[in-house]
């Protein structure tokens, strides 16, 4: 259950009805995105800290069903920490648009360029056109941000765990993993711009399965 696997291809990640959920990061929200955790805000919504505080970011909500947690996802540089931020809700929104079958949600242009939005559609909708949702346990863990030198553009590489994310057929209710024998951790290298108002959008998303251990 791969997000979004653009190698060298703009394929939809899988070509089994298993879910692939992508994003290889390592970070410090040990605690569940879902639960805003020391926000005092409902168990299922999140808004980043950010270094433009004066930007409205759109609110993401995730159902208890899917659990997307993120481990050491933090960094004492401000402006590091403020493309893990922006790269956490990218995802965030990307899976909310999935569960909530919303390949045009707001929240995923917000964090997107034109480049960058075209490809999560196709993710998207690789699992939407089919009627999949996602249900589980998602850890993105070992984050890595590296800022290009006008300090406006930047990678985000990390890691995802599979083990415990799933498909799932809205009408069925058919639960489906990954194939047996099948390398549960996926690599994301994302390319990230800032934009006007200071966001860090993702422009491409590359990924590996298997490519944790290396």
């Amino acid at each position: 259950m791969a997000r979004r696997t653009l190698t060298t291809t703009t394929a939809a990640l899988t070509t089994t009805a298993a879910l692939l959920l992508t994003a290889c990061g390592g970070g410090s929200d040990s605690s569940d995105d879902i639960k805003g955790a020391d926000t005092g805000r409902s168990p299922s919504a999140s808004t980043p800290a950010s270094t433009t505080p004066s930007v409205k970011r759109p609110t993401i909500t995730l159902p208890s069903s899917f659990k997307l947690t993120f481990e050491n996802w933090t960094s004492s540089d401000p402006e590091e920490q403020a493309v893990l931020n922006d790269g956490k809700e990218e995802l965030r929104a990307g899976y909310a648009a999935i569960i909530a079958k919303n390949p045009d949600s707001e929240a995923l242009t917000f964090y997107h360029t034109k480049e960058g939005l075209s490809q999560a559609r196709q993710w998207i909708k690789s699992y939407t056109d089919k009627n999949l949702t996602v249900i589980g346990k998602l850890p993105v863990f070992d984050a890595k941000v590296t800022l290009g030198h006008n300090k406006t553009s930047a990678s985000l590489a990390y890691c995802t765990d599979e083990s415990k994310a799933y498909s799932k057929e809205r009408k069925t209710g058919k639960v489906e993993g990954n194939p047996a024998g099948m390398d549960p951790e996926v690599f994301y290298l994302i390319s990230l711009a800032k934009n006007a108002e200071g966001v860090w959008q993702t422009v491409s998303a590359r990924s590996e399965r298997g490519g944790c251990s290396k």
